[in-house]
């Protein structure tokens, strides 16, 4: 749902209009018997770092332009917690069964109005491309340059612990869109 299409209630139809609730601007109906506020709360997605044999794999969605990578992500399911999570998504774009080396940690990610949970995950195989993904890149950790949002922070974190970040956070062409 996007800003424009949320002028009305979809309890009661009526129009929605912006309170502050909650130390925030937020919109809410107009009826004070319905009670509907649209909180906008994040949507939970999970990201890997995946590494396979001392590299890390990034990934180019089928529907990102040419050029673009990023970590491996995806919305967790209502029945499962990130970790099963994590494992189902980099056995679904990868085929490959992972081990959680440890978790990287939560980032908000406002612009695609997400959570992110971040976990360093290693693969051991030939990786099988699904039809979400376009390629793949594998890169040593010393060739990677994060990107200053969503899942680039996380990366940007995980070398900076490993001192493989002697460069600052900046655009690069592994950027997803």
């Amino acid at each position: 749902m996007t800003a424009d299409s949320r002028r009305y209630c979809p309890q009661c139809r009526r129009e929605l209009i912006s309170r502050e609730l909650g130390g925030r601007p937020r919109l809410a109906c107009t009826v004070a018997e319905c009670g509907f506020v649209f909180w906008d709360n994040p949507v939970p997605v999970v990201a890997a770092i995946v590494e396979l044999a001392e590299r890390v794999v990034l990934v180019r969605n089928a529907w990102w332009p040419k050029g673009k990578f990023g970590l491996l992500a995806g919305y967790l399911e209502p029945d499962e917690t990130a970790e099963q999570g994590i494992l189902r998504e980099v056995m679904e774009e990868l085929g490959l069964q992972g081990t959680i080396a440890e978790f990287v940690g939560t980032y908000p990610n406002p612009g695609n109005n997400q959570l992110l949970l971040v976990y360093h995950v290693r693969v051991e195989g030939e990786p099988k491309l699904s039809a979400e993904l376009a390629e793949i890149r594998r890169l040593a950790p010393g060739q990677l340059r994060p990107w200053p949002y969503g899942t680039g922070v996380a990366l940007r974190d995980w070398l900076a612990q490993r001192g493989h970040l002697d460069h600052r956070l900046s655009e690069s062409s592994y950027s997803p869109p």
